[in-house]
């Protein structure tokens, strides 16, 4: 039997997201920008989407006298997005 696939992370643009953490542990809104190509408000939203999950934490600070907001995976998020690839890999088995 297929295992549910977790819908906060079945969303291609949080799916993404999620995929840079993994691989980085953190990144800069700007770095996600432009490596999803979405607008700012799109990733806005999904950011805080993941962050209410506890998949994320955000930081904010400036540099340069510019804000700066930065994603952090947290543990939670690691842990769920592998149970979401492991629950792919039942699919295509």
């Amino acid at each position: 039997m297929f295992k549910k696939l977790n819908p906060l992370l079945h969303s291609q643009l949080r799916l993404a997201i999620m995929s840079l953490l993994v691989s980085d542990e953190k990144a800069e809104f700007t770095y996600i920008k432009e490596v999803t190509k979405a607008t700012a408000g799109n990733i806005s939203v999904q950011i805080q989407k993941l962050e209410e999950a506890g998949y994320l934490t955000v930081k904010k600070t400036f540099k340069n006298n510019y804000p700066n907001t930065t994603a952090h995976l947290t543990p939670k998020g690691l842990n769920a997005f592998e149970e979401y690839v492991n629950a792919l890999k039942e699919y295509i088995k």
